[in-house]
């Protein structure tokens, strides 16, 4: 595959050495590139050798100095600059195998690749690995690497995950922590069938592997209402989430004691649902897993209670802003929001939306559709209206291939995209 550059960041060396979009990278260090983490490890050191294909056919040697580890600045227009690798699971839960037609077409593809894991913060289940790949992790310092354990009894596993591979998930992780490189997991918590004294164990078996392996995250399995021909699964409810929470709760204070840190981290939704308080602020630890949405809901309000009196008496943008979330984040939306009001001459409205779409099981932000916040908001005046960026590609597009400006055209409104962070959410506000 062709390396075809993309864009070049402004004020970098690309942009120094008049690289455009439109060229194409041959060679670095005289090595062909076959994917960005061969990129990445020829670049990282103060003297790099770039080939390049200009638009017009010249072929650009450029000798490039920089300082260790600095970017080079350019964006390729395949990121991972080869082919994704393909999960070969059939997992019980795969969210993938829920999801009806007509939605954007990447979002159907099953990937198993350690490279998006190393990216992207994409969870792997090492059932799709070669020697040969596990070889390069190593070789190249990939790390960390995000893993999909789910149970460690392995007759389980291969039930769960539709592998009949026979494969020791616990020497696989030792094997990569003893060459040097983290790991994270996360647990897809199945109602009665990997949770109660199973998820006991798999919690046990994985706090051996500390502090190679840094952190675990349960998080709850998410059920469509498009399950047809496929195993029945039980949703988990009020009480047992509350349930969940309970015994994840105890295993944190014995491990705490034991090594010195929680370990195992509980899913906002578990919290939610379950109608309990996060936990303080300080129990996220350092938010290993802050990219799995771990304290995502405690981080959010800590950095609005810190930053508030600083806007105190700001101008608002407008009068009056919309604030449009899943059901899971309404309360905490709100919550802030009142806070926000406080201090900022604003009138913030908070919609929760409910998912027509996958069904009223899933209530996450980030799986809301353009339809579902059209059909819903169509019949109000909302003018300004702000929607979080997990509910968007990096392209503006939403689950359901809708735009930004689709959102707009339907609602004859203006909407702003904002991270899920306290300070972007009140410069949003205010500037």
């Amino acid at each position: 595959m062709k390396n075809i550059i993309i864009k070049v960041l402004k004020n970098s060396i690309a942009e120094e050495l008049e690289l455009e979009p439109g060229d194409e990278l041959i060679s670095v260090n005289n090595c062909s590139i076959n994917d960005y983490i061969d990129y990445k490890y020829q670049i990282s050191d103060d003297f790099v050798l770039f080939e390049v294909k200009k638009q017009n056919g010249e072929i650009w040697e450029l000798e490039i100095e920089k300082e260790y580890d600095e970017d080079i600045g350019i964006v390729f227009e395949n990121p991972l600059m080869d082919n994704i690798k393909v999960c070969s699971n059939k997992c019980i839960f795969c969210f993938i195998d829920q999801m009806p037609k007509g939605m954007r077409k990447t979002l159907y593809l099953k990937d198993d690749d350690t490279r998006l894991s190393f990216l992207y913060g994409n969870f792997i289940t090492l059932t799709n690995l070669t020697e040969d790949e596990i070889d390069r992790i190593v070789k190249y310092r990939i790390s960390p690497v995000k893993v999909s354990v789910h149970t460690t009894d392995s007759e389980l596993r291969k039930y769960m995950m539709g592998n009949d591979k026979d494969i020791d998930i616990l020497e696989c992780l030792k094997r990569l922590i003893d060459a040097g490189i983290t790991v994270d997991c996360q647990i897809v918590l199945v109602r009665d069938v990997n949770d109660g004294e199973q998820l006991s164990k798999t919690i046990n078996d994985l706090s051996s592997l500390h502090p190679g392996l840094r952190s675990v995250a349960v998080v709850p399995v998410g059920l469509t209402k498009f399950r047809e021909r496929l195993i029945e699964l039980k949703p988990f409810d009020k009480e047992s989430s509350a349930e969940v929470v309970r015994h994840v709760t105890e295993i944190q204070k014995e491990l705490l004691k034991k090594l010195g840190t929680r370990f195992i981290f509980i899913a906002d939704e578990f919290y939610i649902q379950s109608r309990n308080d996060f936990p303080s602020y300080e129990s996220y630890e350092d938010f290993d897993q802050l990219e799995n949405g771990i304290g995502m809901c405690r981080l959010f309000r800590q950095q609005i209670e810190d930053l508030i009196d600083e806007y105190k008496g700001s101008k608002p943008v407008a009068e009056e802003i919309t604030f449009v979330t899943g059901v899971a984040a309404y309360e905490l939306l709100t919550e802030i929001s009142e806070k926000i009001m406080k201090s900022i001459p604003v009138k913030i409205n908070v919609v929760k939306i409910k998912n027509n779409f996958f069904g009223e099981r899933i209530t996450v932000s980030g799986l809301t559709t353009g339809k579902d916040i059209i059909e819903q908001l169509k019949d109000n005046n909302y003018k300004n209206i702000i929607i979080p960026k997990n509910m968007i590609n990096d392209n503006n597009v939403m689950l359901d291939d809708l735009t930004i400006e689709d959102l707009e055209r339907e609602l004859n409104a203006e909407v702003a995209v904002c991270e899920v962070d306290g300070a972007s959410l009140l410069d949003l506000i205010t500037k």
